[in-house]
């Protein structure tokens, strides 16, 4: 199938899963996840109407954006090391996976004249294998970050356990909400966003709450080994 037909497919069971659950499918943000995928891929999902990508490393997206001749919003998906801070910031719109606060710190310093957009990146699978803030550091680390020239902390992340247990999946998702909920009351702040859902497991998080989902594989077909 086609891009253009994928991205259809891919939008009509975001809506299904919004309204399954009394939401709206205007709710939703779709990212579209373009690691491993050319510009001119890139290109034809935002001619078909994708409006915002998301990279997961920064040497990826300098090689690619250049190309790219059609507008789009830039979010920055994968882990950041701080060396890559600065080169991040000439890139990207969003950064998508603040995991600690001295990499806060490093966007604060390098931000000069501008606000830039953040998540939380959280752990909420525990696994070892994943970067972001532990549930429990999560409430402190979005405070601290508030305090923070330059930064505005718009919600929270978080990737999908790798299992077929469909529970397992929904609590990790679920708990990233409560913990946005528990940030909310007690920082007396808004976190709109809660960016969770990939191909895998999208409509599950988009039942859990999900505001913005990060869909690669769905819409392009596999990667290229």
């Amino acid at each position: 199938m086609s891009i253009a037909e994928n991205l259809r497919r891919v939008q009509e069971r975001m809506a299904e899963a919004a309204l399954r659950v009394g939401r709206s499918p205007e709710d939703v943000v779709l990212v579209a996840a373009t690691k491993g995928r050319t510009p001119e891929e890139i290109e034809e999902a935002i001619r078909v109407g994708v409006e915002a990508v998301g990279e997961n490393r920064v040497q990826e997206a300098e090689a690619k954006f250049p190309y790219i001749r059609l507008p789009f919003r830039k979010h920055m998906i994968g882990h950041l090391q701080r060396n890559k801070v600065k080169k991040a910031l000439k890139l990207f719109d969003v950064i998508q996976s603040v995991d600690s606060f001295r990499l806060g710190e490093e966007i604060s310093k390098r931000a000069l004249h501008r606000t830039v957009e953040v998540l939380v990146e959280v752990n909420t699978s525990g696994e070892e294998t994943k970067f972001g803030v532990s549930p429990e550091g999560t409430v402190d680390l979005v405070g601290r970050l508030l305090e923070l020239e330059g930064i505005f902390v718009s919600g929270l992340m978080t990737i999908g356990p790798l299992t077929e247990d469909e529970g397992e999946v929904r609590r990790a998702f679920s708990l990233l909400r409560e913990l946005r909920e528990r940030a909310e009351r007690e920082l007396g702040v808004h976190l709109p966003v809660l960016s969770m859902g990939m191909s895998g497991d999208f409509e599950v998080a988009i039942e859990e709450g999900s505001t913005m989902v990060r869909i690669g594989t769905a819409i392009f077909g596999p990667r290229p080994s």
